[in-house]
């Protein structure tokens, strides 16, 4: 059939060129029509027979990639049916780019909680406020680096390393005598060199030799010229710009051009040699056209004159203080690169920087930066200063939602999600993880002691799904929260933790791992990604039955590395990631949970004091009714005066 068709596509039918028709009763001739047929693929299409080609480039039955194939998708499916597999397909992914701000501990407009962050610290009991803020504090010394941010700290540093490899480099050079052209290749024999690498290194030295004779050669020939140049300027007279014209004019030469007989001297005619006496610098005449018309005044006010005031060039640094470098206070490393960090990220400029003003004069401002643990590193970031210190919050507990695309206050951190979902799972995530959770955990999902100024850690999470018992939680190694089931008491023991059912060995394979293959697909095929991605990690079999499910549950991505060729960077895919979202099983709604309220718990906060009571303080006491006789007769008086009057 593939022959027909190609025989048929060359030879061109006049007919079968301009009928589509289903019904067509055209006679079948050679070079003029050939018969019907319909698709094989059964898609209900009826054309001729040479058109077959064609029509599997659109035919909806014919199995084509994906359109995501360039982007991992391995899938081969229908082509009518690759509309409707995109909201499942695994390389249709989403990064979520939802963002949230946090002020630092101690900014001048927040209220630093000092003690209940080191109560926190203390005893980390898995506060999600803390949790969260805790992982954006990562997140955010991982980024900064100091080089960035105190660049002189670390050029010293550089430059005193590079200065003592030149001038050990140096020592070694005088130290040893220069080899020769025969020991150098003698010395390149000797040593394992390949025959292929000694080759190159041959060639290179002959077109370096080559290049050198060049050279001096062309020394030679420029010291010749300037020999025969003298000789000549010696034998004729300097003729210049000014006695060309007459020089022209007239083809005598002197008497002393020429020492040798007359058929040498018609023979070799002498040249003509220029030489400038004296060069001048053309002058440059500037004609301003414009005049300003008199009537125009510019006002001081709009627009700036620098000459208006009289102002002077002047640089300001630590060395007006009359103080040493010793005694210049140590400056705290997170602090200061925070302060630096805000002031340059988000403001645009550094704490003590150079500011042109205007084209005349310009300001400089100096910092000095007194840290213990500089000079830093070429690579350091702030993560690797605080990783031999305990453990400090820098940030604050609350949350700010307002966006990149909103004004926004200048000095707070802007940290984004940056999690990747399916298209499908992206909706759900952003109801249940942003709205429902972390936008609502500072005193309505989490709700604190109303005492936690004074240090209290007391806190209770106050909703759960409505359709089972579970408590949320935050995952710290993958910085997502969670859903954790509650057990129920029949099955957990005195201290809380989950009984061992019968059929569990001592070699830690429970009854699950017992299972059929076919049972754990089945049962793995509830779970949601983030179980998928934890129970892999499980055993060797449940990786393997999560493996099974990656292309229908997981997704992939495409994993690209930096190479550089003929000196340009270029990115290529290094290898395609499968894994799974750190999406928990979505919640519909919230409810209420079966918890005491936070007045039972002020009941017993050790932070709640009762303040001694006071005496009170005791007024004589006055009859009323004097007090009513004094007001009648006043008003008695009052009434007279007024008559009188």
């Amino acid at each position: 059939m593939g022959l027909l068709c190609f025989t048929s596509r060359q030879r061109q039918h006049v007919h079968c060129d301009s009928c589509y028709s289903r019904r067509c009763r055209a006679r079948v001739e050679a070079s003029v029509c050939c018969p019907l047929s319909p698709c094989r693929l059964l898609c209900g299409a009826l054309y001729h027979l040479c058109k077959e080609e064609d029509h599997l480039l659109l035919c909806p039955n014919v199995r084509v990639p994906c359109l995501n194939a360039e982007y991992g998708c391995p899938v081969q499916l229908p082509r009518s049916s690759r509309a409707a597999h995109l909201q499942m397909c695994p390389a249709s992914v989403v990064c979520c780019s939802m963002e949230w701000n946090r002020w630092p501990v101690n900014d001048a407009h927040s209220h630093p909680n000092t003690e209940l962050h080191e109560n926190l610290l203390k005893e980390q009991n898995g506060c999600l406020d803390l949790a969260l803020a805790l992982k954006d504090q990562q997140r955010l010394f991982h980024s900064i680096k100091m080089k960035k941010l105190f660049p002189e700290l670390l050029q010293s540093k550089e430059a005193a390393e590079r200065a003592a490899a030149k001038e050990a480099n140096d020592a070694e050079d005088e130290n040893q005598p220069a080899l020769s052209q025969e020991e150098r290749e003698a010395l390149a024999r000797a040593s394992d060199v390949d025959a292929d690498n000694l080759e190159n290194y041959n060639v290179w030295e002959r077109m370096f030799s080559m290049e050198m004779g060049g050279c001096r050669q062309a020394e030679a020939t420029t010291a010749a010229g300037k020999e025969k140049s003298k000789q000549n300027r010696k034998g004729l007279d300097t003729l210049t710009e000014e006695d060309e014209a007459a020089a022209s004019g007239s083809s005598k030469l002197p008497s002393g051009a020429c020492s040798t007989s007359s058929s040498s001297c018609s023979a070799e005619k002498p040249k003509k040699i220029f030489v400038y006496g004296h060069v001048e610098p053309m002058k440059i005449i500037t004609v301003r056209t414009f005049k300003v018309p008199t009537s125009f005044a510019a006002r001081q006010s709009r627009i700036r004159n620098p000459g208006f005031y009289k102002r002077e060039s002047k640089a300001v640094d630590t060395s007006d203080l009359g103080v040493g470098a010793d005694s210049i206070p140590v400056w705290e490393e997170v602090q200061a690169s925070l302060l630096c960090s805000l002031e340059k990220e988000r403001r645009g400029h550094l704490i003590a920087e150079t500011v042109s003003s205007d084209s005349l004069l310009t300001d400089e401002g100096t910092q000095t930066y007194n840290f213990l643990s500089a000079p830093f590193g070429k690579n350091l970031s702030l993560i690797d200063l605080t990783a031999g210190k305990p453990l400090e919050l820098h940030l604050q507990l609350q949350v700010e939602s307002v966006t990149s695309r909103h004004h926004k206050a200048n000095s707070t951190f802007t940290f984004v999600c940056g999690h990747t979902f399916q298209r499908r799972e992206y909706g759900k995530h952003y109801k249940n993880i942003h709205c429902d959770i972390q936008m609502c955990v500072n005193g309505w999902f989490e709700q604190r002691c109303p005492l936690a100024y004074l240090g209290c850690t007391y806190s209770q999470n106050r909703f759960q799904p409505s359709t089972h018992e579970a408590t949320v939680n935050y995952n710290t190694d993958l910085g997502c929260f969670g859903l954790h089931p509650t057990v129920p008491a029949s099955m957990t023991d005195s201290s809380g933790v989950q009984k061992r059912r019968g059929g569990q060995n001592e070699g830690g394979e429970g009854s699950l791992s017992s299972l059929p293959y076919e049972v754990l697909w089945h049962i793995a095929g509830f779970l949601d990604s983030l179980s998928l991605s934890q129970l892999a990690l499980v055993s060797p079999l449940m990786r393997q039955v999560c493996w099974s499910l990656l292309q229908e549950r997981g997704m992939v991505t495409l994993c690209w590395e930096k190479t550089s060729s003929h000196g340009k960077i270029r990115w290529k895919v290094k290898q395609k990631v499968w894994q799974f979202s750190t999406l928990f099983s979505p919640v519909d709604a919230w409810c209420f949970r079966n918890v005491p309220s936070i007045s039972e718990h002020l009941k017993v906060c050790p932070y709640n004091k009762i303040e001694p009571k006071t005496e009170k303080i005791r007024l004589p006491r006055i009859k009323f009714r004097h007090l009513l006789s004094k007001m009648l007769l006043t008003i008695f008086l009052i009434t007279i005066f007024i008559k009188i009057k």
